[in-house]
């Protein structure tokens, strides 16, 4: 994997900002889980979907939304090409009959599972490069995130 300085110059006494930061680890999350995600057919950003599909029983696409921190259009395209992967169904929704919940099929559990299998050796990878800070490392992370929820 490439190496990176923190400024375009290679200085990396130099600085940069946490929303910089922040953007150059979304960039190096994406091609790591990308990669070890691919022979799954799934893409990372994928992945997390499932994952939090499969955390519950079935989703509105305004909870999901909300979870993916994604407007209502990139939803819409996630959960048409699952459906056409045949992962996902969409479900009346029982409190509003307007909507509808969209839930996991047993090909999209099948595929969850494979794609958890190619997952676990990368996340256990990082997790041992972070070593004893793993843990200070996922409270910054979570105040960020609280941070950043907090302003949109």
């Amino acid at each position: 994997m490439r190496t990176r300085s923190n400024d375009v110059k290679g200085n990396p006494d130099s600085g940069t900002n946490v929303l910089f930061e922040v953007w150059l680890v979304s960039r190096s999350t994406t091609g790591l889980l990308d990669a070890a995600l691919a022979p799954t057919g799934l893409s990372g950003d994928e992945f997390g979907i499932y994952s939090v599909l499969t955390s519950a029983d079935a989703l509105t696409p305004s909870e999901l939304a909300r979870w993916m921190s994604a407007p209502a259009t990139t939803v819409s395209s996630y959960v048409k090409r699952l459906e056409q992967r045949g992962h996902v169904v969409r479900e009346p929704n029982p409190d509003d009959g307007r909507s509808y919940r969209i839930r996991l099929t047993s090909e999209g559990h099948r595929v969850h599972r494979a794609a958890g299998a190619a997952f676990l050796p990368v996340l256990d990878r990082v997790v041992a490069a972070l070593g004893r800070d793993e843990p200070e490392v996922r409270a910054a992370l979570g105040a960020l995130h609280a941070a950043l929820d907090s302003l949109g």
